[in-house]
Formats: structure tokens, C-alpha cells, sequence
């Protein structure tokens, strides 16, 4: 039977035992993972060798003034200090994009490199500066090895939305292990598109089809491109990643990442989440972004999180935005558990450069590694690393790692909460509800499978707040601060209120968090936390994450999975041949016991990306879209819905529309356009359904006449 937790010795024991027993694992499950995002050039220089190498010579600056040169760091560097990482309780890493990026100086006297790895020349090999001349994989798979080593896994920055400059440097040009493909300015094949810069960034076409900060916007319905790119992130599995944060989802090809994605998955389980920025659930693409998540097997960065994050801990908001942000943002993805969340990161200013009080850093910091969602820690936050030039904003938000100290109150608290997320359920798989709240206090409880967490904090920095009428999950007992005072947290007590327990009324000192925790309670019946991807076609291999125990049983619908590993979180098993649909995913243990159930679409086949164009369409005002729908799930099955039809497509040529969309090789599909008018009014076209059938591999297209 679970107890209270008491005694920080016994579950001090508790914790090493699990981490020496349960290794990182390598499948697309990341809930129970802390990431931690590296920027590779400023983390350390591990070979002074490759500071300076031939082929792009003259990019490196000595002295670490020029914030757009080469400073040495590399992976070499990182692979040095894995203990240092590893000693945080940390069980992933981010490290800048790896891929051979343009060899140029655009800086003129002054130097201007591709340090931050998002202007790529070849997608197979590695940057000189990170590896070495011969732009071998030798120094990526060493590192590779020495984190898995460690129990850490390893996430790559893949850019697939653009190569390098449009306007300068190399041009745009783009390389296969090599082997020049083509560049911007001679782009007879259509490798590129060709559009000015990103002037409205809510505009669904330009977002997608223009140019990103003058860098060569990659046309990724051309079947080069889509081939390379897909091929590119399969060079990196061969090399045994285990998860991509994909650059600028936004505003690569929506349509063309489903099959992105799913060609990921295709190849091996790797956890896969992108970057679109929309900073608050009121940004006009929100809507955009969590049916992309919910639809594609994406997960997203958490922008309107940390948003929320900054305001309330760095500017003195509410903590009512955090929880209204919470609340909402529940409502709207399928898996918010799986979003990536943060405080601080490369493209924006770190906590310090706003607010230099370190209590805040400190709070905000037990908020993120508590809170819902897969948690990422920037390099250097945990030794209140900040440069405050113009702001502290790019590039000054990436300045040199400072030192390794493992003694700072971050580094303490990481490895403290880092250690929570793998020893009790309630953190990486449980639901989370306001508890306790004012202006400067936010009480909140996770819980799942019998596993609860109470978090208390109290940001002021000079008044205490006496807390009466807090209700818990946690059972009748005394339950002592787990982070051991460091925040300066303290005891209390629960008394037994069937189910909903009052807590004794005590007093919350000023800048303190203080964490209580119930379990881990063993499993006696499965509990099904999720399962990821949460589509895919028969025979791609998914993880499920939850609580289990003994010889369980996988179905989709009705139908058993094949399973391929099992542990106490964590199963794996192979889609079953089943036909395409959506589907509730279970676990059944050996005494009959079923549990709750997670939402799945399994896919027809492996996708393509297809582009749809529709001539001469019915007339809209503004606020109305035309949509496509079909018989397939991959079409919405003929859905009519917003959420559920496929779109809105796009019509920068009215009145004909187009969209890439992501369709299942080899089906001969069946399809329509609907108009959905901005009251929800859907107008279908006339006429007999259009007929498809999609290539087995590549791209496709289909170009048609609205039926009147």
C-alpha cells in the first residue's frame, strides 16, 4: 500500500533505485523526460582542431566579442560535460541544428556565420565547426553514444523549411552528401519558392509560401525536395537520434508535414515536436496550430505557456493568465501533456534579462518542471547565465557557457524535480487543477493513477499569505516538503474528507514553493496516459504511456496489437491491419481489468503529399473558406466541421484555391470541396464525387473545377 510521503531519506532511496533501473528510453514517449536545449557553438569547446577549419576558415572569433561568429563550442564539447548534464537528472538534450550550414562570411569585416546552425548547405553531413573538415559523422555518434550511455537521449534542430541565404553567401544553395542539388538564383527546377519576405505573419499563404528573413524558402511540394528532406531526417535515425524539433513549422508547408512526420515515424518511434509561434490562445492562427497538432503527430512548443510564464513570474501578472492559458489550452489540444513548455530559449530573451530576481528564476522554474508538458531547461539558466545588451534579445541571449557549477539553487532544484517527473506518476502523465489561487498564489494539483503531487506557490517577494480552505486528493496524513525547505517550503497536514481533504490552514512565506506528494502508487489496474504518434498507418510501431503492471494487452478498437516491449509506463506495440478510422486504444491486464481510453487515427498507408487546386469556386465573403473533404480519415471522412474537414485552403489567386494535403499511397480516394461560410453555413459543390488515385512515393496533384 502506498504511504504519505515522510521520510525524505526513504524516498531519497526510492529515487536512486528508480533512476539505476529504469534507463532513458528510446521510444516517442517523452512525458517522463527533462530537455535541455544546447546551443551548441556556446556550450564548450571540446577540439580546438576544428575552430578554424579550411573549407570555411575565418569564421571563428578568438576573443567571444562578435556575437555573430564561430566561439569553438561543439559536440565534442557537449560530450565532455554529459556528467555535468546528466548530474541535473536531465534525460534529453536539444542541441543546435547539426547539419553542414553555408561556408561564407555575410558579415563583411565583421564576421557573419551560421554559429546557430539554421542557414544548412547539406542535410547529410555534419557542420565542420561541430565535427570535423571531413564533415564526418565521428564526433555525432560519439556523442550519441557517451549520452545513451548516460541515460540521456538526444533531440536534433532539423530546419526543413529553408536552406541558407537568398540574397547573399552561397545563395541559397543546397548540397546532397556533397553533391550540389541547386540554389536560389539559377532555380530552373523548381526547388524554391519565389516570394518576397513574410510581410503579414497571420496571412495562412504568406505564412507558408513567402520568405523567412531573406532565407531560401524551400518549395517542399517539388518530389526533390520532399525526398531529401525526408531521406535527411532518416540519415539522422540511421545515426540513432531519438527525437527532431523541427525549425519554423509555421511556415514550412502544412499540408506537406503531415507526410513529414509520418515518414519519421514511418522509419522509428521518434519523438517529434515543431516550433509555431502564437503567443497567446488569442493569436489568429491558434486555431490553425492546435488542429495541426491534433490531426498530424506533431507536438508543439508551448508559446502561449510561456508567454503566461514570463508575464506572471518575470512582469508581476496574475497567476489567473497561467491558469486561464492552462485551462484553455486543455480544451483545445487532444495532448496537451505532450506539449514542449519553457521559460526562456534561443529566440528569446532569457528570465534574468527581464527580471534579475533569481527567487522568480527559481519559481518559475519549479512552475515548468511541475507543471503539465514536457519541460526544456536552456543551457545555462541553472548558473544564471544572461547578457543584457540590447535587452538580453538574439543574439545576446546566447552568450558563452559561464561555468558547471553543480552546487548553484537551480542546478539543486532541477535535479530535485527532475528526479520527481520519473519516480511519480502524477507529474508527466497526470491532469492539472487549480487547487488555491490569488494575484501572487497558485496552488495546484496533479494526479493520475493514484499518484498525487500538490504544488504551492507563493511569488511575493515580502508578504506571506495564510492559505484556509485548500482541498486535496492527497489521503488523510502529514506530508513534509519534498524539495526539503529549499524554497522554503514546509509541512502540512490532510484530514480525511472522502476524497476532496481539507488541509489544516497554514501560512505561505513570502518567494517560496513548496511541493507534497502522495505515492507512486503501484499499478493495480492499467491507467492509459497516452499514446504517440496518435496516428499512424498499420504497421508503424506507437508507445503507449501510462501506469501498468503485469502481462497487459493492447487493442485498438476490438482488435489485439502486436506488442514489441513492455514496462511499468510504458508499452510499445506495432499498428494493427485495420482499416483507416478513428479508434479507442486500451489496455487490458490479466485479470480482465480495462482501462480508461485514448483516442487514435489509424491512417490507410504511409502519406503523400498531394497539392489540390480548385478552379472557379463558388463566390465567399469574407470570413467563408473553402474546405475539402472525402471518404478516407486522412480527408475527414467527409466531415464538415472547421475541425474535422480538411483546410481552410488558400486562394491567392481568387477564385481558384489550392492546399497540399497529406493523402494515403496508392488509394484511389474520393473527394469534394465545401464552402464553410463564416455563420458555419456549408455550401457542397454539385455533381459526382472527384476520384483520385495517389502515387505509391513522391508528390502528386490534382487540379479541378468547382461543380456548379
Amino acid at each position: 500500500m502506498p504511504k504519505p510521503f515522510m521520510s525524505k531519506f526513504a524516498t531519497f532511496l526510492t529515487i536512486v533505485a528508480l533512476t539505476l533501473v529504469q534507463p532513458a528510453s528510446r521510444a516517442a514517449d517523452f512525458k517522463r523526460d527533462v530537455i535541455y536545449q544546447i546551443v551548441t557553438d556556446r556550450f564548450f569547446d571540446g577540439d580546438v582542431t576544428n575552430n578554424n577549419p579550411p573549407q570555411s576558415s575565418g569564421l571563428f572569433d578568438s576573443t567571444k566579442t562578435n556575437f555573430q561568429a564561430y566561439w569553438g563550442g561543439d559536440l565534442v564539447g557537449i560530450q565532455q560535460k554529459i556528467s555535468y548534464i546528466a548530474g541535473m537528472g536531465v534525460t534529453a538534450i536539444w542541441i543546435s541544428p547539426p547539419v553542414d550550414d553555408e561556408n561564407v562570411n555575410v558579415g563583411g569585416a565583421a564576421i557573419g556565420a551560421p554559429y546557430h546552425g539554421y542557414q544548412g548547405r547539406d542535410f547529410k553531413r555534419i557542420e565542420e565547426h561541430f565535427g570535423d573538415a571531413t564533415n564526418s559523422f565521428t564526433a555525432f555518434d560519439n556523442l550519441i553514444t557517451a549520452a545513451h550511455n548516460n541515460g540521456i537521449k538526444v533531440i536534433v534542430d532539423f530546419a526543413p523549411n529553408h536552406s541558407n541565404n537568398n540574397n547573399n553567401g552561397e545563395f541559397g544553395a543546397f548540397y546532397d552528401n556533397g553533391s550540389l542539388v541547386g540554389n536560389y538564383t539559377t532555380d530552373t527546377n523548381g526547388y524554391f519558392h519565389h516570394n518576397p519576405n513574410i510581410s503579414d505573419f497571420n496571412d495562412r499563404y504568406q505564412v507558408q509560401y513567402y520568405t523567412l528573413s531573406n532565407l531560401a524558402d524551400f518549395n517542399q511540394e517539388n518530389p526533390t525536395v520532399d525526398a531529401y528532406l525526408k531521406a535527411a531526417a532518416q540519415v539522422f535515425q540511421q545515426h540513432h537520434v531519438d527525437g527532431f524539433r523541427v525549425d519554423a513549422i509555421k511556415h514550412a508547408t502544412w499540408g506537406w508535414l503531415y507526410s513529414f512526420v509520418n515518414s519519421i515515424y514511418t522509419n522509428a518511434n521518434t519523438f517529434t515536436f515543431g516550433e509555431w509561434i502564437a503567443d497567446t490562445t488569442s493569436d489568429p492562427l491558434y486555431h490553425d496550430l492546435y488542429k495541426f497538432a491534433n490531426r498530424s503527430g506533431f507536438s508543439a512548443l508551448d508559446f502561449p505557456l510561456y508567454h503566461a510564464i514570463d508575464d506572471v513570474f518575470a512582469y508581476d501578472n496574475s497567476f489567473s493568465e497561467i491558469d486561464g492559458v492552462l485551462s484553455q489550452e486543455a480544451s483545445n489540444f487532444q495532448q496537451a501533456n505532450d506539449l514542449v513548455t519553457f521559460i526562456d530559449n534561443h529566440d528569446r530573451q532569457r528570465f534574468l534579462s527581464i527580471n534579475k530576481n533569481q527567487n522568480r528564476l527559481h519559481e518559475a522554474l519549479a512552475f515548468l518542471l511541475t507543471c503539465r508538458g514536457v519541460p526544456v531547461i536552456y543551457y545555462g539558466t541553472e548558473q544564471y547565465l544572461h547578457n543584457d545588451t540590447n535587452g538580453g534579445n538574439d543574439p545576446f541571449n546566447r552568450p558563452m557557457m559561464s561555468g558547471y557549477d553543480t552546487t548553484t539553487t537551480a542546478y539543486k532544484l532541477i535535479s530535485k524535480l527532475t528526479a520527481l517527473r520519473k519516480s511519480n506518476a502524477a507529474i508527466p502523465y497526470g491532469t492539472i487543477g487549480q487547487r488555491w489561487i490569488n494575484n501572487d498564489v497558485y496552488i495546484y494539483e496533479r494526479a493520475f493513477a493514484g499518484s498525487v503531487v500538490l504544488v504551492a506557490i507563493n511569488k511575493n517577494d515580502s508578504s506571506a499569505t495564510p492559505i484556509g480552505g485548500l482541498l486535496t486528493a492527497l489521503p488523510a496524513g502529514n506530508y513534509t516538503d519534498y524539495l526539503g525547505g529549499l524554497l522554503g517550503g514546509s509541512s502540512i497536514t490532510v484530514t480525511n474528507g472522502g476524497g476532496n481533504n481539507p488541509v489544516n490552514n497554514f501560512t505561505l512565506p513570502a518567494h517560496t514553493v513548496a511541493v507534497w506528494l502522495y505515492g507512486p502508487a503501484a499499478a493495480t489496474t492499467p491507467a492509459l496516459a497516452s499514446v504517440g504518434p496518435d496516428v499512424a498507418q498499420p504497421g508503424v510501431q506507437v508507445t503507449l504511456a501510462g501506469s501498468f503492471a503485469g502481462m497487459n494487452t493492447v487493442k485498438f478498437g476490438t482488435t489485439a496489437a502486436a506488442l514489441v516491449s513492455s514496462s511499468t509506463n510504458q508499452i510499445v506495440v506495432t499498428v494493427p491491419s485495420i482499416s483507416n478510422g478513428n479508434y479507442n486504444v486500451t489496455v487490458t491486464d490479466s485479470k480482465g481489468h480495462v482501462s480508461n481510453s485514448v483516442p487514435f487515427t489509424v491512417l490507410a498507408a504511409k502519406l503523400i503529399p498531394v497539392t489540390f487546386t480548385v478552379n472557379n469556386a463558388t463566390p465567399t465573403a469574407w470570413g467563408d473558406y473553402i474546405f475539402l473533404t472525402g471518404n478516407t480519415v486522412e480527408l475527414g471522412n467527409w466531415n464538415t466541421t472547421w475541425d474535422g474537414a480538411v483546410g481552410p485552403m488558400l486562394t491567392p489567386n481568387y477564385p481558384s484555391w489550392f492546399l497540399n494535403v497529406s493523402v494515403p499511397a496508392g488509394q484511389t480516394i474520393q473527394f469534394k470541396f465545401i464552402k464553410i461560410a463564416a455563420n458555419g453555413t456549408v455550401t457542397w459543390e454539385s455533381g459526382s464525387n472527384h476520384s483520385y488515385t495517389v502515387p505509391t512515393s513522391g508528390t502528386g496533384s490534382v487540379n479541378v473545377n468547382w461543380q456548379n
